[in-house]
């Protein structure tokens, strides 16, 4: 009889809901939360119409005028390893002064071909020294046409062969 009596202790417990009840009330206030933000715009919200057209103001294009210069090809005689140098350039000038500037081209090509020919063979191979013979030509170039005509001088080739 000893056997077949067990005590009421031994049976097994039941595990507690409270964690999950927990969990699921965690999880319905975090959705919520989530919901509201995204609904209210505080998280990826488009873009309104107000700001985006509050972007940089793009502002039109300066009055220029690009006047190409006849391509100069020069030789550099016996003491280079290449014979001819030959570049392409484009004087960027005000719209006004493009037909004055276009008058003058004869004088530009002599002051880039006097220059040219002064400058060493081994300053032309160095690929840094562009730079700096290209300030000398548009410095030269705006003594020829006048201070303020000729803006620019951009090289759109310069190649030794």
């Amino acid at each position: 009889m000893a056997e077949t009596e067990m005590p009421q202790e031994a049976a097994p417990k039941k595990k507690s809901k409270l964690p999950i009840i927990i969990g699921l009330v965690l999880a319905m206030i975090l959705g919520g939360g989530g919901f509201y933000a995204t609904f209210s715009g505080m998280i990826l919200a488009p873009i309104a119409e107000d700001h985006a057209q509050d972007g940089p103001e793009v502002s039109p294009l300066p009055d220029i005028a690009f006047v190409p210069v006849e391509t100069v090809v020069i030789s550099l005689g016996a003491a280079a390893n290449d014979s001819h140098l030959r570049m392409t350039s484009q004087l960027e000038v005000a719209k006004t002064y493009a037909a004055e500037v276009e008058l003058l081209m004869p004088r530009i090509l002599d002051v880039l071909n006097g220059y040219l020919r002064a400058v060493e063979v081994s300053q032309l191979e160095n690929p840094s020294a562009l730079v700096r013979l290209r300030a000398q030509m548009l410095r030269r170039i705006q003594i020829v046409t006048g201070e303020g005509r000729v803006r620019d001088l951009l090289i759109t080739e310069f190649v030794l062969n």
